[in-house]
């Protein structure tokens, strides 16, 4: 996502013409969108999306779990 945001900024300062931007070439420019592709491409093919919210879903279903402990009057299991 950072690298979609830099893009962003970096088009619109060389479409502007601000700062040293302006000069720089449309390929450096261009590059963080690259980038970007090529990083969605890396996590979607390692799985590291997936885990990672697997990950979130398992500690938010601790989190209930343990909720429900501490209102029943049990103590919590911590992992």
């Amino acid at each position: 996502m950072y690298f979609l945001g830099i893009g962003l900024v970096l088009l619109l300062l060389k479409y502007l013409e601000i700062g040293p931007v302006a000069a720089w070439s449309w390929i450096a420019v261009l590059s963080p969108f690259a980038l970007a592709v090529v990083w969605w491409t890396w996590v979607d093919w390692s799985g590291h999306a997936k885990k990672t919210e697997m990950d979130k879903l398992d500690k938010r279903k601790q989190e209930r779990i343990d909720k429900q402990r501490t209102a029943m009057g049990l103590p919590s299991k911590k992992r």
